[in-house]
Formats: C-alpha cells, sequence, structure tokens
C-alpha cells in the first residue's frame, strides 16, 4: 500500500496486521432484488450488440479525478457506462463479448470488496475503512442482472484480445493504453455516436426519473424564494447554497453548475461565479436542476422578481419570453420537425423587437439574417436526460434534423438578454435578462410539461412568491 510521506506510521508489525485480518462478522448481502433499471438496461445492451456483430465492445465508467494533492472530485461514472448498466462505480468497465453463435455476452468488470488479507480494507486510501463498503462481485451481479468480474484484470486480457474491437474514449487512459493497437479514432467514434443516439428516446424508468428530477427542482426553486432577504444580505451564493442542500438531501447533486445571475449577471448565459449582490427591484434569473440518485437531471429557468413584483418594463420582457416559450412549446409534438418549436419561439422574440423598435422590419428580414440573435443569443432548447445536454455526439440528421417521437425529453428555453453595455438599446433595458424554461416529454398525443409544477406566466409568479413568502 503506498503510505503518506509524513505518515506518523511508517510500518505495520506483523502482530497488528494478524489482529486487523481477524474477528470480522459476514457481511455479505445475498437475495438482493435488481436494481430498477436492470430491464431497461438490458435491452439497451441488446440494442448495442445487434448494431455492431461480431465486435468487442469496451465501455470504461472512468476514473477518479485529482482535485488537489491527495483529495479527489466527487466520481460521476461515464454516461455510456451507467446508461448501459445502472452502475456508478469507479474504475469500472462493461465489455461485451461477440459470441461465435451471435450476439455478445456483457461483463461488467468491477472493483471487488477491498481485500482483508492483504490490509487494502484500513491500509489503502481507497480502502473500505477509509471511504466505505464496495459492493462485492456477487451482490453486483444480483443488483445488475449481468456477469460481474474483478476489473484488475481486465486490461491485460483485453491486450490479449482478437479480432475487432471499439472503446469509448476519454475515460480510463489505462483501458485505451490496453487496446491502443487494435481502435482506431474512426470506429470509435461511430461507437459512441450510437451511444448517444440511443439516448434519443427515453423508456418509461427514464422519464419517471426526469419527472423525479423536475419534482425536486420545483421545490429548490422554492426554497430559494423563501430565503431571497438572506440571499440580498449576502451574495448570489445563498441561492446556489440553498438549491444545493435540495439537490443533495433529495437527489445525488446538482446535474450542472446552478446559474444564480441577479441584476445584469442574467445577461450572461453561463453565469456560474455565482459571487455577485441581490439587489431589491432587479430580476434574478435562476437556472439549475437537481440531479437524481440514478444521475436524469432536470434542467429548468425561471426569471424572478427579487422583491415579488415585476416592474413595467421587466414585465413587458418577460411577457415576450414567455409568449415565445408557449410557442414553442405548442411546437412540440410527434411528427414535427425538431426545428419547428426553435423556430416558434424565435418568431415571436422577432416580432416584438421589431415592435419594440429594436430591430428593423419586417420580422421574416428578421429572421432570415438572424438578427435577433443579438439579444436571443442562443438556440431554444436540446435534448435532456442523464445529461444536462444529452445526446450530444449524435449526428445531425438524427438530432436537430429529426422528427420528433414520443420519448424524447428536450427543453424549449426563450430568453432575452439586453447587455449593460449594449449602446444599441435604450437606457433601461440595458442589464435586463429574462429566461424561462421547461422539460418537454413528447407524447403519443402531444407533450407534457415535467416541470410545470413551477408557474410561468406574471400574475403567477408573483402571487407564488407572495404565497411563499408570507
Amino acid at each position: 500500500m503506498k503510505q503518506r510521506k509524513n505518515g506518523l506510521y511508517p510500518a505495520v508489525s506483523d502482530e497488528l496486521s494478524a489482529v486487523m485480518k481477524s474477528g470480522w462478522a459476514d457481511t455479505e448481502r445475498r437475495g438482493l432484488e435488481p436494481i430498477a433499471q436492470a430491464a431497461h438496461t438490458a435491452t439497451r445492451r441488446a440494442a448495442l450488440s445487434a448494431r455492431f456483430p461480431g465486435e468487442r465492445l469496451v465501455v470504461p465508467a472512468g476514473n477518479l479525478r485529482t482535485r488537489s494533492n491527495d483529495t479527489d472530485y466527487p466520481f460521476r461514472a461515464s454516461t455510456e457506462y451507467v446508461h448501459l448498466t445502472g452502475d456508478q462505480t469507479e474504475d469500472a468497465v462493461l465489455v461485451l463479448e461477440p459470441l461465435a453463435a451471435g450476439g455478445h455476452e456483457a461483463t461488467a468488470y468491477l472493483l471487488p470488496r477491498s481485500d482483508r488479507e492483504n490490509g487494502e480494507f484500513w491500509l489503502s486510501g481507497q480502502g473500505e475503512l477509509w471511504v466505505g463498503r464496495r459492493n462485492s462481485l456477487s451482490e453486483a451481479e444480483q443488483l445488475l442482472g449481468l456477469p460481474c468480474r474483478d476489473v484488475r484484470k481486465i486490461a491485460d486480457e483485453l491486450r490479449e484480445a482478437t479480432g475487432p474491437v471499439r472503446v469509448v474514449r476519454g475515460h480510463d487512459a489505462r483501458i485505451e493504453a490496453a487496446l491502443t493497437d487494435k481502435v482506431t479514432a474512426e470506429r470509435d467514434a461511430e461507437l459512441k455516436v450510437f451511444l448517444s443516439e440511443l439516448r434519443l428516446v427515453k423508456d418509461a424508468f427514464e422519464i419517471g426519473e426526469l419527472q423525479k428530477a423536475c419534482d425536486s427542482t420545483a421545490r429548490g426553486f422554492e426554497d430559494v424564494v423563501k430565503v431571497l432577504d438572506k440571499a440580498e444580505a449576502t451574495s448570489e451564493r445563498w441561492i446556489e447554497g440553498t438549491f444545493f442542500l435540495r439537490a443533495r438531501v433529495e437527489g445525488n447533486d446538482v446535474g450542472y453548475g446552478s446559474i444564480c445571475a441577479a441584476g445584469p449577471h442574467a445577461t450572461t448565459l453561463h453565469w456560474v461565479r455565482n459571487d455577485g449582490p441581490v439587489r431589491s427591484g432587479e430580476l434574478l434569473l435562476l437556472d439549475a436542476g437537481v440531479e437524481t440518485d440514478t444521475l436524469y437531471t432536470a434542467d429548468v429557468t425561471r426569471t424572478l422578481p427579487i422583491n415579488g413584483r415585476f416592474s413595467p418594463l421587466q414585465r413587458k420582457i418577460y411577457d415576450a419570453v414567455y409568449a415565445s416559450q408557449q410557442a414553442g412549446i405548442d411546437a412540440v409534438k410527434p411528427g414535427a420537425a425538431y426545428r419547428d418549436f426553435h423556430e416558434a419561439s424565435q418568431r415571436v422574440l422577432a416580432e416584438k423587437l421589431v415592435e419594440w423598435g429594436l430591430l428593423e422590419g419586417p420580422a421574416e428580414r428578421v429572421l432570415e439574417l438572424a438578427l435577433q440573435r443579438r439579444w436571443t443569443l442562443h438556440g431554444t432548447g436540446h435534448m435532456l436526460g442523464l445529461d444536462v445536454h444529452d445526446c450530444a455526439q449524435a449526428r445531425t440528421e438524427a438530432y436537430v434534423d429529426c422528427t420528433l417521437e414520443p420519448g424524447m425529453v428536450l427543453t424549449v428555453e426563450p430568453g432575452l438578454y439586453f447587455q449593460a453595455d449594449d449602446l444599441t438599446v435604450p437606457e433601461e433595458y440595458r442589464g435586463i435578462g429574462v429566461r424561462i424554461e421547461d422539460d418537454i416529454l413528447v407524447t403519443a398525443d402531444g407533450n407534457r410539461n415535467l416541470s410545470a409544477g413551477l408557474p410561468r406566466q406574471a400574475d403567477e409568479v408573483e402571487a407564488w412568491m407572495a404565497g411563499l413568502r408570507g
């Protein structure tokens, strides 16, 4: 075991070693039920097997990453690995071994429980007494519903592998090194693309988890509204910390860095420093999502008047974004083009910018030249799932050029952002940013707003805030 350089105990006596090996109860768990998504992960693996017949497929979970010296970042397994197994442990690897008769045998290679014979369980910084108990391989087999083997042998086995191999890159350098003479970047990219597109349509388990994430997120937004007075006395970090508490209590974490943007910070799309002042009379743009224990995340934005009431100009801009979002949500339905909701939302915003005299019309000209983008900046939404920007490696024709179908989940999130130094707009507009974002499930007959638990219309927002603040 690697010892700390300045450790107080430079050696372990034979007597202490013997004492530590003995006197421990049998804690093996038996008769475990499979995890809730086990049947779904098996279906996903079957789809993967069918796509790449006769090829060995390697999907690593990834490794711990050093934050500083001997402290690590919290581990988050790779999305591809989690989607195919439901497991979240570091150093794990899923291998689909091709069978002569067709199909594949899937095996999860995992770290077994830390060894009590060699002292790993109490001497290693990753041992059981330091970081907690791991599942045994037998326990993992019961939970995951697939064979499990010791991952410490996998690199040597892969070095001896013959035949075509593909690996998901970017997660485990040790695995990639073992396969360096057996894989190509092009073939591995095809595997990554397929696994990304495999997540485009969510199954019943995934939809349930996304609904759970949205429900927890709504409660997190309520928590924030209740403590806005404390945020005014401190900073945006009070908002960040308040939402984070809900995420950790009801889920695994936040699904991405929370954007707690007050005042002119709301015009910065990904303001995650969250160190600015919170002032009465200004707006708070809160873009945050709870990630469930199974790693599915919500992605919701509300723009809230910090004092509980929109000013006339704030309401005018807010109502324009609300109308834009509603037009986008209305365009989400099976059989529609993915781009339809974006175009519907952008049309409303272009018309408003012309109406306000900020752009020369007609709106068709504005849209053709995309002039509205000075103040709208970003696309109107994206796929959502295990990643906040899910399916990011999918082909253009399978994503933004696709036809919507039931089971897809996407965000609809138009915004208007008037920068504090924008001399092309009246002074009173400057420093105002508004975004409204909801998570929308495509259903057989239209759509369902998974985040409908939070009000969107301006009057409803004000009434909701008043009710929470007493």
